[in-house]
């Protein structure tokens, strides 16, 4: 099978970890803008990181088989330091507009503070400006309340739910998220938040409709490979594979290609890899390899 992990912070990854998930059957990923562990103080850092998005981490992607898209925005958590918000605000319609970037995220809540509720906002009218879809990131403390808080922003802008993808949703969360029309997206995380035994239970329960599995792996605890994983399990437990299929592929293809930057054919007719290839000078090879790594030669790093 193939998958696609359309919630994955690749920033914080290895190339090892490009080369495990393409060899796991990862064609495709989606790498929301978020918070680094600590706090930025300049809108410089989130400019570089913004470029990075786009360009450096799009190519790394590529030299492992794997067409890379991302999503932008300003991250609940940091919204909370106004002035850099308004900074902030001010670079989004720049990236937002670029090649790759197929949604507005992820956004949301963290605390459920005031500012949080203004960039929000903010960051929701964009989206619609831009005809774009929404990454909704669902607050970890007090989840039920700010995820219901969360739709009731959302439509009060008019959005419409199919171009919204509510993530970090639980067996308290799914049952509301899909009457009221949304995406509902799981995060798979090792001994937290959703496991994989947890998620075939959903899956038993709600079926393929508008579900989502999805790593969100990133500088923590966490699992590149918790899409194909999932599968796997839900393949032993019965779980028809078309059914596997959507909620690990298809239904992220079709609720992101909303944004007319993602389609199957870019990857299906991708070119092969040519790790000649530089980007600004720069290679994922390292000691002079052209070809792939071999038992007797290092891991991967990037150098100039």
């Amino acid at each position: 099978m193939q998958f696609i992990d359309p919630h994955v912070h690749m920033v914080s990854r290895t190339t090892d970890d490009y080369e495990a998930m393409r060899a796991a059957g990862v064609v495709a990923l989606i790498e929301p803008a978020f918070w680094l562990g600590q706090p930025r103080t300049e809108v410089g850092s989130f400019k570089d990181y913004f470029s990075t998005l786009v360009g450096w981490e799009r190519f790394r992607s590529s030299q492992f088989g794997i067409r890379h898209y991302c999503t932008m925005g300003l991250n609940s958590k940091e919204a909370n330091n106004e002035p850099l918000a308004e900074a902030v605000m001010e670079l989004l319609p720049l990236y937002a507009t670029k090649e790759g970037v197929v949604a507005i995220g992820e956004i949301g809540y963290d605390d459920q503070t005031a500012a949080e509720d203004k960039y929000f906002r903010l960051q929701i009218e964009l989206a619609l400006e831009l005809d774009l879809p929404i990454l909704i990131h669902t607050p970890h403390r007090d989840k039920k309340n700010g995820t219901y808080r969360s739709m009731d922003v959302l439509e009060e802008h008019g959005c419409d739910p199919t171009k919204v993808i509510i993530d970090h949703c639980n067996e308290e969360t799914a049952q509301e998220v899909l009457d009221r029309g949304y995406w509902t997206a799981f995060t798979i995380y090792p001994g937290t938040k959703m496991g994989n035994e947890r998620m075939v239970d959903l899956m038993k329960h709600y079926g393929p409709e508008r579900i989502i599995v999805d790593s969100s792996a990133d500088w923590g605890i966490s699992d590149p490979l918790s899409v194909p994983k999932t599968a796997a399990l839900m393949l032993e437990r019965g779980i028809p594979e078309e059914d596997v299929r959507l909620v690990t592929y298809g239904n992220a293809l079709a609720a992101y290609g909303q944004s007319g930057q993602m389609k199957e054919s870019d990857w299906t007719d991708a070119p092969d890899i040519d790790r000649s290839q530089l980007f600004s000078g720069n290679s994922v090879l390292r000691n002079g390899r052209k070809t792939e790594r071999s038992e007797t030669e290092s891991d991967n790093v990037i150098e100039n």
